[in-house]
């Protein structure tokens, strides 16, 4: 027998593993480890939503089987989401599918319309799954820049040019994870006129279009004319609502793409609990004040990452969208990449984040930093980044071997 099955040999190993090792070696040694590492919302779910849910699980018919594509009342407010937010009309029967996250759905969705030996192009660095998901499914993946301007379109085009054989899906992903690009409506307009032009499906990854500080308002690619043609969008409840652990998202858009999730998906669950359905359709539907508070946290955790880090000598982007820092490598570490540095920065200062190679070769050279602690914690990770990078803490290449685990 071969040593190890076809499809997990494209996988390779879990890059984040070693940090997660380290820190919870360190953890178990009594270290206080402040982890910014994992997107995972710190914040509690609002009370009107868990209210639905246990006003709904009470009642036994909730308990049976649910509804794979979401229960209509759902798919309905995700429709109604969409007209409100970007007046966009969605018909709940044959454009929304309910999804166990987006992660799930964006899975499900390669599984479904990839043929072996396909051309995916996928921005380098990204969310892993955006090209894992298409690698598990038999598909090659050809990297493209992450930024959402000039320099992606080129390479689009020459993608197109030299690619055998042709691209069939473009992923994108705006605010972006890991880099928190934010990407304007202008610039959906050329992706989708080139796409249609070439006939190249789009899947969008906005699960983080409610967070957002600046003036630029993440639009949805469904508002550009004609994208239902091509693409088909991702959303989730997991950050605009706080709601990581109840997996509850949705893909919408082209009518071809939505009916080809649907019918996978009814082979391999029966949705959500109906609980969670409604207790989601309650946020959707319910008051939004919440979603404010919500960015408001994240715009006064990230102002007090970026001025200590400033403060600390270390230069990095304030963003304008997602819940993510992306911090180049200080250059007296760069050497050390970014799974030395995160664990040099683990074992020197107590403070894991996640190494950007994870996201992608082109990631190498940063680190992710999530905003995932209260401004009272990220202020003692601080006061560790600002101790640590004080010392010339840069061991040479040649011992990088010997880095502290």
């Amino acid at each position: 027998m071969a040593d190890e099955f076809h499809r997990i040999r494209r996988l390779p190993p879990y890059v984040f593993a070693e940090v997660n090792a380290a820190k919870a070696a360190s953890r178990a040694g009594g270290a206080d480890i402040i982890d910014l590492g994992m997107g995972n919302p710190d914040s509690p779910t609002p009370p009107h939503i868990v209210a639905k849910l246990v006003e709904t699980v009470q009642d036994p018919r909730s308990h049976r089987y649910s509804t794979s594509k979401g229960i209509p009342g759902l798919r309905r407010a995700l429709a109604g989401y969409y007209a409100r937010r970007f007046d966009v009309k969605l018909d709940p029967e044959t454009e929304v599918v309910a999804t166990l996250g987006s992660k799930e759905g964006l899975a499900n969705l390669a599984a479904a319309i990839t043929s072996p030996g396909d051309t995916i192009l996928v921005p380098n660095p990204s969310y892993p799954i955006h090209q894992f998901g298409f690698i598990i499914a038999g598909a090659s993946v050809r990297s493209i820049p992450a930024t959402p301007d000039e320099e992606m379109l080129r390479a689009l085009d020459r993608a197109v040019r030299h690619s055998v054989p042709k691209p069939t899906a473009l992923i994108v992903n705006f605010p972006s994870n890991p880099t928190a690009y934010l990407a304007t409506l202008d610039f959906y307009k050329e992706i989708v006129a080139f796409c249609r032009a070439h006939e190249i499906w789009i899947m969008s990854d906005l699960a983080y279009a409610e967070i957002y500080f600046g003036d630029l308002v993440p639009p949805s690619i469904l508002q550009v004319e004609g994208a239902k043609d091509i693409a088909v969008e991702f959303t989730s409840l997991s950050k605009t609502y706080s709601m990581p652990g109840w997996r509850m998202g949705f893909a919408a858009g082209n009518p071809r793409l939505i009916n080809a999730l649907t019918r996978m998906k009814s082979y391999l669950d029966y949705g959500a609990f109906t609980p969670i359905q409604v207790a989601a359709t309650a946020a959707l539907n319910g008051p939004q004040d919440c979603v404010q508070a919500m960015r408001d946290l994240y715009r006064e955790r990230r102002d007090v990452l970026i001025r200590g880090l400033h403060a600390a000598g270390w230069e990095v982007p304030s963003p304008d969208g997602s819940m993510f820092a992306w911090a180049p490598i200080p250059e007296r570490f760069a050497h050390l990449g970014s799974v030395g540095f995160s664990k040099l920065l683990l074992a020197r200062a107590g403070v894991a984040v996640a190494p950007g190679i994870g996201f992608g070769e082109q990631g190498d050279g940063h680190v992710r930093i999530a905003l995932v602690e209260n401004t009272q914690r990220l202020r003692q990770a601080l006061r560790s980044i600002r101790a640590f990078l004080q010392t010339d803490n840069a061991p040479p290449p040649e011992t990088l071997e010997e880095t502290p685990a």
